[in-house]
């Protein structure tokens, strides 16, 4: 089990972010992604440790941060990121997914924040109008407490559910996704449950809408980029990832044979983070 520390930042809105540190070396900062908090890649920074002082913070409206607040968005999200970077000297940063999102957005608007990046599948390319009527649906069905439907509703707006899981009619998503839920309901743990995290999908959601848009927009960024991906994620993740290494001009891109969009994740979650840390290492200290 991997040792760690916490530490905690006031971001430029007031807002405090919780973060967990392990390791040694070089600073690099891991963004979660959705569903998610700083336990979820904590495999991930065990395998880096050795060459890397980890941080993981809790996002916005999770874990030990604070609030999402009323004036959220992406640029918070930004804020956030850089008020850990400045706080903890660290010029590396990991994003998973929307963490992806995030840390691609500050290599865009603050490159002097980090020297190096990776981005793991992004959530890019996806109609922003589909997206964004996915919210107003989201947010009825968790103000009625319908958390597995709401849940199917964030899935089904990403496109992030499993092939098999995407086959099925939705009543019978919704069905399935309670009964998961049901499974995690009292179970101890390091990591909130779905259930607790449900609502903050919302905030994921948000950020695919706003950073929807024409990979031309990338050009700018001069931060030296890894864009990682496996062979069996989403063709829309994958996708993403070619046109942004078209886009950026320090960017270069690694498919990993076999591996998906939940790469990253802990091994009881089905995650590989030895193979991933692999790459990561094998970039940030090339």
């Amino acid at each position: 089990m991997t040792t760690t520390t916490t530490g905690t930042v006031t971001s430029a809105d007031g807002t405090t972010i919780s973060y967990r540190e392990a390791g040694q070396g070089p600073g690099l900062v891991i963004v979660h992604g959705a569903m998610q908090t700083w336990h979820s890649q904590i495999e991930l920074a065990g395998a880096l440790a050795g060459d890397f002082t980890c941080y993981l913070p809790d996002r916005r409206g999770r874990g030990g941060s604070g609030p999402a607040g009323a004036d959220y968005g992406l640029a918070r999200e930004v804020e956030d990121l850089d008020a850990v970077l400045r706080a903890t000297g660290a010029r590396y940063a990991v994003g998973v997914s929307s963490g992806a999102v995030i840390t691609l957005h500050t290599a865009l608007t603050r490159p002097a924040a980090l020297r190096k990046a990776v981005l793991f599948e992004p959530p890019l390319g996806l109609d922003a109008a589909d997206v964004r009527g996915s919210l107003e649906r989201f947010d009825r069905e968790i103000a009625e407490g319908r958390i597995p439907a709401a849940l199917v509703t964030g899935m089904r707006a990403a496109r992030l559910g499993p092939p098999l899981f995407n086959a099925l009619p939705r009543r019978v998503q919704e069905w399935v996704t309670g009964l998961m839920l049901k499974s995690q309901d009292g179970a101890a743990g390091q990591e909130p449950t779905f259930r607790e995290l449900a609502p903050t999908q919302r905030q994921d959601i948000q950020l695919v809408v706003e950073a929807s848009g024409d990979f031309a927009a990338y050009r700018s960024v001069e931060v030296e980029t890894l864009l990682l991906g496996g062979t069996r994620s989403r063709d829309y993740l994958r996708t993403a990832l070619v046109e942004l290494e078209r886009a950026m001009p320090r960017a270069r891109r690694v498919v990993m044979e076999g591996l998906d969009h939940g790469a990253t994740q802990n091994a009881a979650q089905r995650g590989r983070p030895e193979r991933v840390a692999e790459e990561i290492r094998r970039f940030l200290k090339g």
